[in-house]
């Protein structure tokens, strides 16, 4: 069945709920799993009439907590993986586009499964927010499989 599953977690509560799936079906399948923690890259500052909108913090200490973070959640992920016993590998990246660090990591770690959470988010906060995981639906050529 599958030999390699792509997990992609953002730290959510839903998205515990992908991972554990995840590590399920990777048991079930006897496939190796991987996580993928993708940040999004610093913000620019916005400038406006003669003020300048942005975080308040350097470029240098945004990208530590962003690692920090992201580290933090894929030891999560593994310390699932190895409780179940599984082969695990972690990504994290920078991306200003999530989905794309997604399809991207699964055609490069020839995952044949990739497994992430919906938030169900529907009308008008999914038209502007967006959904990273329509988005992988859309244009992974890899099957996905979406919790709930």
């Amino acid at each position: 069945m599958y030999k390699h599953i792509l997990v992609a977690t953002d730290g959510s509560r839903l998205s515990a709920k992908a991972v554990k799936a995840a590590v399920r079906l990777a048991k079930t399948c006897n496939a190796r799993l991987a996580g993928i923690y993708a940040v999004q890259p610093y913000p620019n500052p916005v400038y406006s009439e003669g003020a300048a909108f942005g975080p308040r913090m350097s470029r240098a200490r945004y990208a530590a907590l962003a690692e920090r973070e992201g580290r933090k959640v894929l030891a999560g992920v593994e310390i699932e993986a190895q409780t179940a016993g599984l082969p695990y590998s972690s990504l994290l990246v920078t991306d200003a586009q999530p989905w794309k660090a997604i399809t991207r990591a699964a055609r490069a770690k020839r995952c044949d499964l990739i497994v992430m959470a919906s938030h169900g988010r529907r009308g008008l906060s999914a038209l502007l927010l967006g959904s990273e995981t329509s988005k992988v639906l859309a244009h992974s050529k890899v099957p996905v499989l979406v919790c709930r």
